[in-house]
């Protein structure tokens, strides 16, 4: 694999490392990021000499999702031509910004559901908006005492997407969902791990070590095996419909973040201050 700038790719064994390294923006994804995040996702994913997969954040954070700033700043317009004709005028929203980030990383999620190999989440610190649902989309979510959870897309007018409305429901049923969605709470560790968003705590110190531990003892299970159980298991969870969900997110989130809400959410989050959003 190439260089890439903001993605470590590391083995251990038949053990596969995704490291977010973008600490200096909280390991947001930009574009190049989202790229690079679904390269190493798929190829992980992909190499048969690859029996598990731990993905994790660099530095204390796990993922804080699109890069608003990069999303301000109007993007990467050399990489929009795909998505939008010449006409469109760059002031005119921000949905297909998103649509440039999220795209790669809803290709990563759904090549994570369908790998026959389980991929283990080790968040410490903040999975937020984005890499909450990166972390929701795993099959197995470590956390370090220090880690935090927050579904937040409401702060800035938002509507969800990179899985996590998809998920929430199937982790929490749909009472619990939707407090967590339209209450926000930011969640411990601890309290992640009582609702039953993660499997299990460990120190800050160890969180890595520990994850690492459990990839390579599922890297020593009948690979074959957990595949298919892997593969019953998202039958019986709807996880046929997770690309069409995916899409979905994908079309009500960009539309939405056309709107002048998002534009107040942006411009609050920046200005550290609470939104004054309208009815639209």
């Amino acid at each position: 694999m190439g260089a890439m700038r903001h993605i470590r790719v590391e083995r251990e064994g038949a053990v596969g490392i995704l490291t977010i390294a973008r600490r200096e923006r909280l390991n947001s994804l930009d574009v190049e990021t989202a790229q690079d995040f679904r390269r190493a996702g798929l190829q992980l994913a992909r190499d048969r000499d690859v029996r598990a997969v731990v993905i994790r954040g660099e530095d204390g954070v796990f993922c804080s999702g699109a890069d608003l700033k990069y999303i301000r700043d109007g993007g990467d317009r050399d990489d929009l031509g795909y998505l939008q004709p010449e006409t469109r005028k760059p002031d005119e929203g921000y949905g297909e910004i998103f649509k440039q980030i999220l795209e790669y990383i809803h290709s990563t999620i759904s090549e994570i559901r369908r790998a026959p190999k389980p991929f283990i989440a080790a968040v410490d610190g903040p999975a937020a908006a984005g890499g909450f649902g990166i972390a929701m989309s795993c099959d197995l979510v470590v956390a370090s005492e220090r880690a935090w959870f927050e579904w937040a897309y409401f702060k800035t007018g938002l509507t969800g997407a990179e899985s996590s409305t998809f998920f929430l429901p199937r982790l929490l049923g749909l009472r619990k969902a939707l407090e967590l969605m339209l209450l926000n709470p930011r969640l411990s560790a601890r309290e992640a791990l009582e609702w039953g968003l993660i499997n299990r705590v460990f120190s800050n110190d160890s969180i890595y070590l520990e994850a690492t531990r459990i990839a390579a003892a599922l890297a020593e299970a009948p690979t074959a095996a957990v595949g298919v159980a892997k593969s019953l298991l998202n039958q019986a969870a709807g996880m046929d419909r997770l690309d069409v969900h995916l899409d979905a997110e994908l079309t009500e989130l960009a539309r939405i973040a056309d709107g002048p809400n998002f534009a107040e959410g942006l411009a609050a989050f920046f200005d550290k201050r609470k939104a004054e959003f309208e009815s639209e």
